[in-house]
């Protein structure tokens, strides 16, 4: 196997041909991206800004022309480097990751924040949600970094959210988060096999990005993927093992008017035959229609609502 090709050591004059270089760098390296950026511009973006700890907003056209001293540089260079040769995502070289605008904490003891149902708290969930105040308790199913907790509980002011996942060292992340944005006393975070330590408490709104990658696709993970934890992405043989689960058991822990929302990775055609008789509302993210489902638990009592139909072959 060839090393992976080093950055140039020559002093870049400005900003902007700094960040040419470091894209030309990580393109030619054939990286993968994903963990909130898409491309090698973007990585390249995110690094050298983080070496030469510049804020991302600062970015524009007067600091892309301001000269860069060679030895930050020489940082900025490094930092591209072992992003090449340690094949790490960006965040976990950062130690940050951002969603709707709000900055967490993360390492590899959790998956890299992205879920499409940000956006949608965003928005309060609305339609979905009539009244947002009438949201007081509030479950996060497979919390990670507690992003979408966080938001949740940004966006619904009067709901306590207990933020629940089986894996110790994602707690320690989640907590570090939840201190940051100084949510102690309206999340709590609990260790727990999905609803298995939560009693018989109910909920208004239950949210989750649980794990949904089939074990085929889980085989054949870039590199970068399979530095995150693979407890927060392997989704059993077809990717619906969890959410079987989830769909199994959460009536029994809503509200008479409560709502489950859950993402699924795009994967709705497939969910649609193996639960022909549940009456899945597919809200538009920027990802498309077929990446998060909304029910309520009426929908999830109705006679023969969970009656699954076997999948003979998973998705590639």
């Amino acid at each position: 196997m060839s090393a992976a090709p080093r950055p140039r050591r020559s002093s870049p004059a400005t900003l902007e041909s700094l960040l040419a270089q470091a894209s030309r760098t990580l393109s030619r390296a054939r990286l993968s991206y994903g963990h909130s950026t898409a491309n090698a511009r973007e990585e390249a973006t995110v690094l050298v800004l983080h070496a030469l700890r510049l804020p991302f907003s600062s970015l524009n056209a007067t600091l892309l022309k301001k000269r860069v001293a060679a030895a930050n540089c020489r940082r900025a260079l490094d930092l591209i480097n072992t992003r090449i040769e340690k094949r790490l995502p960006a965040a976990y070289l950062t130690h940050e990751a951002w969603l709707q605008g709000l900055r967490f904490y993360v390492d590899e003891r959790v998956i890299v924040p992205r879920s499409f149902i940000a956006e949608l708290l965003s928005e309060q969930l609305a339609p979905w949600i009539a009244g947002p105040a009438g949201v007081r308790a509030a479950l996060d199913l497979c919390t990670g970094s507690a992003c979408l907790a966080v938001i949740l509980a940004k966006m619904f002011t009067r709901a306590r959210v207990d933020a629940v996942d089986l894996s110790t060292p994602a707690l320690a992340v989640a907590r570090r988060n939840v201190n940051r944005y100084r949510l102690n006393k309206r999340i709590r975070l609990v260790e727990s096999d999905l609803f298995a330590a939560l009693g018989t408490k109910r909920y208004d709104l239950i949210i989750s990005n649980p794990p949904y990658v089939t074990a085929a696709t889980m085989r054949r993970l870039p590199p970068e993927y399979r530095r995150e934890p693979a407890l927060a992405l392997a989704g059993g043989a077809d990717g619906f093992e969890l959410v079987d689960l989830i769909l199994k058991r959460a009536a029994e822990h809503l509200t008479p008017g409560g709502t489950l929302v859950v993402e699924i990775g795009h994967h709705r055609r497939r969910l649609e035959v193996t639960y022909p008789r549940l009456p899945f509302t597919w809200p538009e993210t920027s990802g498309g229609d077929d990446c998060v489902f909304v029910l309520t638990r009426a929908d999830l009592l109705a006679p023969g609502a969970l009656q699954r139909r076997p999948v003979r072959r998973p998705a590639i």
